[in-house]
């Protein structure tokens, strides 16, 4: 509503429907060919070109036009003054951060880095059980193509003030903005600043683009072509009895990170026969 209200100058949210129902009607969009149409459709023009259109075309570094309109089916609009961007009850991350959590799961647990994973099964091929999260085509060694994957750039940099933003995340919607969004560290732990406070910041530009080998993949692209040549990597997958597949790169599937969670719980569940 708070973006409803600077949009239009209105305050209610009968008044913010009928301005997107009216929208909606002049446009006459009856079977959603692309992204673009689609959004339209649920959000008319304002909102659309405002908060959908530079940001989307951003992420994923193609125009709104040659998007599948699935990737955007499910638009929410929330006609209420709550700025938070998600509905669920708890949100936040680990307290003290992912590296803690991470390094309390590993404990007792033999960890190599800077290790290839094919050179060392080559050499070691004598595994009960695999996990596999690297990316799926690259496991079958591309034989059915290569799927598209897109990466995150980010560029670091200290402020010399005690806040910059004011917020974890800031999204910038505009296209002639090349970043995404800015991420401000401190502000993810609020109680940790507040006991001991700092007359500077560090702040994060995320840079969305295309992968290519040798960088570090990020997230998968889910139009039409690649969610096709993924089922067939996925048939591919269900005849590996002692591997399992999982998170964005092994399942091909752009994850939150609660639902990535979820489904790496579901998954041992499933091993354990639970």
């Amino acid at each position: 509503m708070n973006t409803f209200s600077k949009l239009w100058g209105i305050r209610t949210p009968a008044e913010a429907k009928a301005k997107i129902a009216e929208q909606i009607a002049d446009l006459h969009i009856t079977e959603p060919q692309n992204l673009e149409e689609q959004a339209l459709s649920l959000v008319g023009r304002d909102v659309y070109e405002k908060l959908i259109k530079g940001y989307t075309e951003k992420q994923w570094g193609r125009d709104c036009k040659d998007l599948p309109a699935f990737i955007i089916k499910r638009l929410p609009l929330r006609f209420t003054y709550n700025n938070n961007y998600f509905n669920d009850v708890y949100q936040g991350i680990p307290k003290g951060g992912y590296t803690q959590i991470i390094e309390k799961l590993l404990e007792n647990v033999d960890v190599m880095t800077e290790t290839d994973f094919f050179e060392y099964r080559r050499e070691h091929d004598n595994f009960k059980k695999i996990v596999f999260t690297g990316m799926i085509d690259e496991y079958f060694d591309y034989r059915l193509g290569h799927l598209e994957y897109r990466t995150v750039r980010f560029e670091t940099e200290r402020v010399e003030d005690a806040s910059y933003q004011g917020n974890a995340v800031v999204n910038y919607t505009a296209k002639e903005v090349p970043y995404t969004r800015i991420i401000e560290h401190k502000h993810f732990e609020p109680e940790l600043e507040a006991e001991k406070p700092k007359d500077y910041t560090i702040i994060s530009r995320e840079y969305s683009t295309e992968w290519k080998p040798g960088i570090e993949p990020y997230y998968p692209v889910n139009d039409e072509k690649n969610s096709k040549l993924y089922e067939a990597y996925r048939e591919l997958a269900e005849k590996e009895e002692n591997v399992i597949f999982g998170g964005r790169l092994g399942q091909y599937k752009y994850y939150d990170m609660d639902k990535v969670i979820d489904a790496a719980l579901a998954a041992a569940r499933k091993e354990l026969g639970k």
